[in-house]
């Protein structure tokens, strides 16, 4: 009996490890997609600010009177 024991121990002791690989995998993928939705995240913010700069720079350049007046 203690052999059988011993072969189904090593067989969840196999299966724990490859189900350990699969999740470091997924944990893996998804940090990466993480650091890239960061990364496209500050690159937007970025293109967002520059805009509203701009509108901004526009907006008190409409307001003040024309040299012509």
């Amino acid at each position: 009996m203690q052999d059988q024991e011993l072969i189904e121990l090593q067989t969840q002791l196999a299966f724990q490890e490859q189900a350990l690989g699969e999740l470091n995998s997924v944990v893996t993928r998804q940090q990466q997609q993480i650091d890239r939705l960061q990364l496209e995240l500050k690159l937007l913010l970025e293109k967002i600010e520059a805009v509203e700069g701009r509108v901004e720079l526009g907006s008190s350049a409409a307001a003040e009177r024309p040299p012509h007046y």
